[in-house]
């Protein structure tokens, strides 16, 4: 087996703006909408070694994605090499972090052992996820906004409804207390758990929102029409998850958040998936940059962590890493 010794691959993240279903077994699983951001992103090396060596943060997360994928993997009966994580966003910030980690140690161990790129569903496969959400995952790959039904019990992954790319123009401006974070793991099952089932009404207006609203007005690069379309999808969404959040939003300041921004002008704003971070939707950077501007003259970026990113239409990219040469 051939090795490619010095690997690199660059992840974007991932704003999920809220999912169509859950607790009505009925109908699909999970699903929604959701776009691939250029920043912050995940980004790290797999290097030859002469046993498996992790660097940086987040080591156990990337030992557990290299042990799961080396058990699903034939011909590769002992790892030696060294996974160097060089940045990822802070965990559990409604980013897709974890995802987008276990991913891209998938995709490098792909590429270091010269092996085949795998279908969407068995990389995810390969590293358990898709478990709910498969935004993330079509995004690893593809990029763009996606669109995704959800799951049946016989499926290991969502289908892809649709893919769209976003004008390069527009911007998402993303607001994140710099402390706290959203619900994961254990808590997260047994919120679920304990949450009301989505009624089939509501699993119906989510869903022509997104396929008659959301994706039309992506393909059509048409900004206002996205934007409010992206505002209503979110509201309705998040408040399905009232009982555990408090409102559509994950508790009162981010609310007032939600509604300082769209005093402002700016009309397309949500939570991605549990929060704490609140994006915004810019027709331009000069927009994106007033908005910044607008917070930290509230006070807003002294408590928050402000970041200007770009749609990333591209997905994950694995490459040749001349630096670690």
């Amino acid at each position: 087996m051939n090795q490619h010794h010095n690997i690199r691959v660059d992840a974007p993240s991932r704003l999920h703006f809220g999912l169509l279903s859950f607790g009505n077994l009925e109908v699909r699983q999970f699903g929604g909408v959701g776009v691939m951001i250029d920043r912050p992103g995940v980004k790290l090396r797999v290097q030859a070694a002469d046993a498996l060596e992790i660097n940086g943060p987040l080591q156990d997360r990337i030992r557990d994605a290299a042990s799961q994928w080396s058990e699903s993997s034939s011909n590769v009966s002992e790892l030696r090499c060294k996974i160097e994580l060089l940045s990822a966003p802070r965990l559990h910030s409604g980013l897709g972090v974890g995802t987008q980690l276990a991913l891209a140690v998938a995709a490098g161990l792909n590429a270091f052992h010269d092996r085949a790129t795998p279908s969407v569903e068995d990389l995810a496969q390969s590293v358990g996820r898709g478990l709910r959400s498969a935004v993330g995952t079509y995004g690893f790959v593809a990029g763009g906004l996606i669109a995704e039904p959800g799951k049946l019990p016989t499926e290991t992954v969502s289908p892809l409804l649709e893919r769209v790319a976003l004008p390069s123009e527009w911007r998402f401006v993303l607001v994140s207390p710099a402390s706290g974070v959203g619900l994961h793991g254990t808590t997260e099952q047994t919120a679920f758990d304990q949450l009301p089932p989505v009624p089939a009404a509501v699993t119906g207006q989510l869903t022509d929102l997104m396929c008659e609203r959301i994706l039309p007005a992506a393909k059509s690069a048409s900004f206002s029409e996205f934007s409010d379309a992206v505002y209503d999808f979110g509201f309705l969404a998040g408040s399905c998850f009232e009982s555990v959040q408090g409102s559509a939003y994950n508790g009162p300041e981010l609310e007032r958040l939600v509604r300082h921004i769209r005093a402002s002008g700016v009309r397309g704003v949500g939570q991605s998936s549990w929060g704490p971070t609140i994006f915004s939707i810019c027709e331009s950077e000069s927009t994106a940059f007033a908005l910044a501007d607008n917070l930290h003259s509230q006070d807003w970026g002294g408590e928050y962590d402000i970041v200007i990113a770009s749609a990333d239409n591209r997905g994950a990219r694995v490459s040749i890493d001349a630096a670690g040469l």
